[in-house]
């Protein structure tokens, strides 16, 4: 049986939700208004944003100067919260999401975080449209960083701060669907549990502590717990 966990830190995009394309629209969007090109191939499985923004002002050969940036998201972000609202992206959340998540917010012994590639405002976007935002107070979002596998700490510091009490990486299961997700995992110290709901199969996934075809195999998770 694995030890019980008492942090948990959700990925967001093939983890709980699948937006169905309404971020990588939005992404390619901005690029367009911002350089006129919607820019090269994405692979967004597992990246950050800043990470693929620092990749597209590189690509058409432009500063990442701050303002720039800034506008780059402004777009972005005016453009997710369309995509989400109207009806040609048919979003919705994974199979298992809501029950482990209902489960988990019943349980003092239990803390829930956001690890995401994310940027805030665009994870609050997600999690506001597809009615999960009150299960999360906090997180480490792609802003904070460009390389995903400087979030664990980032995520450790935030779950202190949320809840007053500290948690160390051995108390702590990062719950993802690709191999960066194990990966940051691996670099914090942290256990993973990989779900195979976004863009990798089970062998994509085989280096996570353990692979469930979704959320809904709770007997995969349970042991996590108490």
């Amino acid at each position: 049986m694995s030890r019980p966990v008492k942090l948990w830190l959700f990925d967001i995009d093939g983890t709980l939700v699948d937006t169905g394309g309404a971020g990588m629209k939005a992404l390619q969007d901005a690029a367009l208004h911002c350089f006129g090109d919607v820019g090269p191939k994405l692979d967004l499985a597992g990246s950050t944003d800043s990470g693929i923004v620092r990749g597209m002002f590189d690509h058409f050969g432009r500063d990442p100067e701050p303002s720039g940036v800034e506008g780059f998201y402004a777009r972005y972000l005016e453009r997710l919260e369309s995509n989400l609202a109207g009806g040609d992206f048919p979003g919705r959340v994974l199979p298992g999401a809501v029950a482990l998540l209902d489960l988990l917010a019943g349980r003092a012994d239990v803390t829930v975080g956001l690890l995401t590639g994310n940027i805030e405002a665009g994870a609050r976007a997600k999690m506001r449209h597809f009615g999960l935002d009150h299960h999360f107070g906090f997180g480490a979002y792609g802003c904070d960083h460009h390389d995903r596998n400087r979030l664990g700490p980032v995520a450790l510091a935030r779950a202190e701060a949320h809840t007053g009490r500290s948690f160390s990486a051995a108390e702590t299961l990062v719950i993802g669907d690709t191999p960066k997700d194990i990966a940051c995992a691996r670099a914090m110290g942290a256990r993973c549990l990989a779900v195979a709901t976004g863009a990798f199969d089970e062998d994509g996934l085989a280096d996570a502590d353990r692979v469930v075809d979704s959320l809904e195999a709770s007997a995969a998770w349970s042991d996590y717990l108490d």
